[in-house]
């Protein structure tokens, strides 16, 4: 039952990412034009391709890094997985482990596909200009990281 909420979870957030990516950059063509106004000054599709972390952090020029970026990916993956299967955490739990796994799993096909991650979203309000984009996938991997933080996954004994 633990691993396929973890499953189902990962799966739904992959499949999100990886379509929302398609329509948006090959559909809306956003790798040609860079950048289209969803809801002018404050969602907008911004044509990102990051080959770091989180905003850009440890960018990498080159196919070491890349690949040293998608090792990291699985192994937390590989470490989410094992944690479910040894603590056996609430439902809670299991929802913010899938959150994890499927936006990390969505960024490492983008690394394989592109050589980077396809960061598309940006949000800008009341004058102040968001240099960042990201996706759905890193919303996910946001999402779960809060919620293992601050919501209590263990079992209730």
């Amino acid at each position: 039952m633990a691993m396929r909420v973890v499953f189902w979870t990962g799966f739904w957030v992959f499949l999100a990412d990886q379509l929302s990516k398609f329509l948006v950059v090959h559909v809306l063509n956003l790798r040609s034009l860079m950048e289209i106004d969803v809801i002018p000054g404050f969602i907008a599709f911004h044509m990102a391709w990051n080959d770091g972390i989180n905003f850009g952090l440890f960018s990498q020029d080159g196919d070491y890094g890349r690949w040293i970026l998608i090792g990291i990916a699985l192994l937390i993956s590989a470490g989410v997985l094992w944690w479910v299967q040894r603590e056996q955490p609430r439902r809670i739990g299991l929802i913010a482990a899938g959150l994890l796994v499927g936006g990390a799993l969505g960024n490492v096909v983008d690394r394989l596909l592109y050589g980077a991650v396809a960061d598309f979203m940006n949000v800008t309000c009341c004058g102040i200009h968001n240099p960042y984009a990201f996706n759905v996938a890193d919303i996910a991997i946001f999402l779960g990281a809060v919620m293992l933080v601050f919501l209590p996954a263990e079992k209730e004994t």
